[in-house]
């Protein structure tokens, strides 16, 4: 038996040998990372996940710095994978990292088989290119899909939630995304669990063409809660010797 990493002596301590290994040979790909998906991929690394892919086309911006795990001053300018690849590597220099400087959308989709990922997380801000990955990711029967809906405009941690997307209220992104759907074949039938929130702001500040205002509590405790999602569905899984996960990466 290979010895263990004391990196998660604790990890394993509260959740038992059976679902760290389970979460060893758990492979989840990532979509944007800015400032959800980028905490979502240091949760993910310090559970133990054995092997990520990483997908986001942008370099960082100083406007980055409030609330992207990655971006500081110094780093301002470099590709957002490479920079985050770098940080999770110093927590566990043994995950395999797929790290790519590219966008997701119908001309780049054939590039991705899903079907080696046991989970697809989508923290994809643009609609178009957000519903394709979510009908991309549940057309495949072994992927389990896990989706963040909007998360600017949030400041109120206690309302942060999740549901199945037929059950999202209040929120923007998923009224738009709902929009999409029904524009491009319907809503799809098989379902999946969004991380939301139904709170209401507005910009208090002036707005330019950047975005909307956002705040790094909110946006990093939605990236938390869709690694939750993950790490509860392998101890799940791993409790009902469930042998869909696939051997270890090498």
């Amino acid at each position: 038996m290979a010895e263990r990493n004391p990196i998660f002596t604790r990890t394993e301590l509260m959740l038992g040998t059976a679902t760290l290994e389970a979460l060893q040979r758990t492979r989840v790909a990532i979509f944007g990372l800015g400032g959800v998906g980028s905490w979502c991929a240091e949760s993910l690394v310090r559970s133990g996940v054995g092997r990520l892919m990483l997908v986001d086309s942008d370099r960082i911006c100083v406007t980055n710095v409030n609330r992207q795990l990655m971006a500081t001053t110094k780093t301002v300018g470099q590709v957002k994978v490479e920079a985050l690849a770098a940080r999770l590597h110093e927590i566990n220099p043994d995950v395999a990292l797929d790290v790519r400087q590219k966008i997701y959308d119908a001309t780049t989709a054939a590039e991705f088989d899903f079907s080696e990922w046991d989970y697809v997380i989508d923290a994809i801000d643009s609609l178009e290119s957000k519903a394709y990955l979510i009908r991309h990711a549940l057309s495949v029967p072994t992927v389990t899909l896990f989706a963040s809906m909007g998360a600017a405009l949030k400041m109120d941690p206690f309302q942060i939630r999740q549901s199945v997307f037929t059950k999202v209220e209040g929120d923007g992104l998923a009224r738009a995304l709902r929009q999409k759907f029904r524009q491009t074949g319907g809503i799809p039938e098989r379902p999946f669990v969004c991380v939301w929130s139904p709170e209401q702001r507005k910009n208090l500040g002036v707005k330019d063409s950047r975005g909307n205002g956002t705040v790094a509590h909110t946006t990093a405790i939605f990236g938390f809660a869709l690694a939750g999602l993950v790490v509860a569905d392998v101890e799940r899984r791993a409790s009902v010797g469930c042998d869909s996960m696939r051997p270890a990466a090498t």
